[in-house]
Formats: C-alpha cells, structure tokens, sequence
C-alpha cells in the first residue's frame, strides 16, 4: 500500500522535470512527508491537461458518492480489480500522475507488526517521480463545492518491496519515465501491473 509521501521539491524542478507549469503554485508546500489521512491536495498532472499541475485531494470521491467518507477507503486502489470494483470502475479511464521524490513504508520485525522499521523507497534513475493514478470529480450536495480526488494504483510487491513490505506484499506503480504519457493517454490498465517495475531503492529511515 502506500499511505506516506514525499515532495519537497522546489517548484522550478517540478515544472522542469514533467514540462509542465503549476496553476496555483502559492497552493504547493514542500513536504518531507505528506499522511494520506490527512486527505491534503498534492500535486498531479491529469491526462486532460498534461502541460498543467493542478492539485487535487488524496483519497478519490466517485461522483455517485453522498458524502465523502468514502476518501478514507480510496486512497490506494489495487490494480488487478480497479476496474470492477464500484469506487474506481468509472475513474480506470481518468488518468493521472500523482507526483513525488519518495514513498515510506515500514517493515514488520515481528510476527504482529508491534516492532516496525522505516524506510524511504525512491527510484535509481527518477529524482522526481510520478505514481500511476486516476482521479474523480465530485460535487459536494451541501454547498456545491466542485471536488477533486485522486488514488494512487497498487501492485503486486516486486522483489525488494517483498522484503521491506512483508505484512501485505504490495507497491504503489511507479511509471518509468518514458510510459507517463503511455498511463495518461489510457494504456490498457494491466500492463501497468507487476511485473511492471522500476529499479527501487530502499532507506532506513531513523
């Protein structure tokens, strides 16, 4: 899975790194580490606008939602079953990058996970990243407010996140930098699914 982020970049290496411009850059924070729980926007690149950075909210809100407590449940969604499950089947085609220089996790050290280990996992070749993603738009019906969400797509666990991730075996898809345009313009979903990988690096985090 993947609750914890990281984007503390500057603003100028975000923009140069996916050529594309911040729409409201006074809205972006760096962050040494951003909890999907606090449901905060972060920025993407939507397949609709892909020379803009826009911010959207983590946890995606289908547009048939009532409320959005749903958000709690749709911040990761499994790539094998996105496509048939009712909070993301009609988001599958609404790509997006979610983007990043880091993700957290933590190893178990015992059986119940009472002992865990931090980690930083960043990719060899990408300073600044992009998670595959699809997004949702919804209006909120108690005041109207248009909403943007997103949820990051998971995977099964390659061979070092086996190892660091070893209570659930699963990993967010980090695209290789030449298949972000592949994600956004709507490649078939599954060739996104392990074994699709990029070469990881994992860090103790103290």
């Amino acid at each position: 899975m993947c609750y914890r982020t990281k984007l503390n970049a500057r603003i100028q290496d975000i923009e140069k790194t996916f050529n594309a411009q911040f729409i409201e850059p006074e809205v972006f924070s760096p962050m040494e580490e951003i909890n999907a729980f606090d449901f905060r926007k972060t920025p993407v690149i939507i397949d609709e606008n892909q020379g803009e950075i826009e911010m959207f909210h983590w946890g995606l809100i289908p547009f048939w939602a009532k409320d959005d407590t749903i958000k709690k449940m749709t911040l990761n969604a499994k790539i094998e079953t996105a496509s048939e499950k009712p909070a993301y089947r009609n988001s599958v085609e609404n790509r997006c990058l979610i983007l990043a220089n880091g993700y957290y996790e933590w190893q178990w050290l015992d059986p119940k996970g009472k002992q865990k280990q931090k980690f930083q996992i960043t990719p060899k070749d990408q300073e600044i990243f992009a998670f595959a993603g699809i997004y949702s738009n919804w209006r909120n019906p108690e005041n109207n407010e248009l909403i943007y969400s997103y949820s990051i797509m998971t995977t099964e666990a390659n061979e070092i996140m086996s190892k660091i991730h070893n209570n659930k075996k699963r990993m967010p898809v980090v695209l290789r930098k030449e298949d972000r345009n592949n994600w956004l313009s709507g490649m078939e979903i599954s060739k996104f699914a392990f074994p699709y990988e990029v070469q990881l690096e994992a860090q103790e985090v103290y």
